[in-house]
């Protein structure tokens, strides 16, 4: 069983981790794969590009263990001045071990220090798993559900 991180575990993403978390994303969403469109899909795990702009849009908090990114999530503050959470995802191997849990906070307590009051982020139907975390961690849907690339998409929030 991989070990639980400690605090400074914890980090911002620099462009050079652009690999690692595009390796995060892929193993963490491959096992759902096959219950995204493909347009979904794909922009869910992103690519060089793609990344490259999210890390210039939003801020990227990366786990790292060993060296190893085994968690990121990315999180900004819109022009309303509520936040929005992006790309979450933790490495199979290292879910149960508190490092989702970390994330979220940490990107929560970050936005919280920016003056954010609210937050939310967006889900999809497969990730079961993931609606009851968020929902653990005082999350609750907001009742609007949008149309993300022929799939329905789930938006969660919760007050800081």
């Amino acid at each position: 069983m991989p070990r639980e991180l400690k605090k400074e575990d914890i980090r911002p993403a620099q462009p050079v981790d652009a690999s690692g978390i595009l390796k995060c994303l892929a193993e963490a969403f491959n096992p759902y794969r096959h219950q995204y469109t493909v347009e979904a899909y794909r922009d869910t795990v992103l690519d060089e590009a793609s990344v490259r702009n999210r890390m210039q849009q939003m801020h990227i908090l990366v786990a790292v263990s060993d060296g190893e990114i085994v968690g990121t999530v990315a999180g900004a503050i819109g022009d309303n001045g509520e936040g929005h959470l992006r790309g979450m995802a933790v490495l199979p191997s290292f879910r149960g071990t508190g490092t989702a849990a970390q994330l979220l906070a940490a990107v929560e307590a970050n936005l919280g220090n920016l003056g954010c009051q609210r937050v939310t982020l967006d889900t999809t139907l497969p990730l079961q798993a993931a609606m009851r975390f968020y929902e653990k961690h005082g999350y609750v849907r907001s009742g609007r559900v949008t149309n993300f690339f022929g799939m329905p998409l789930i938006e969660y929030a919760k007050q800081l």
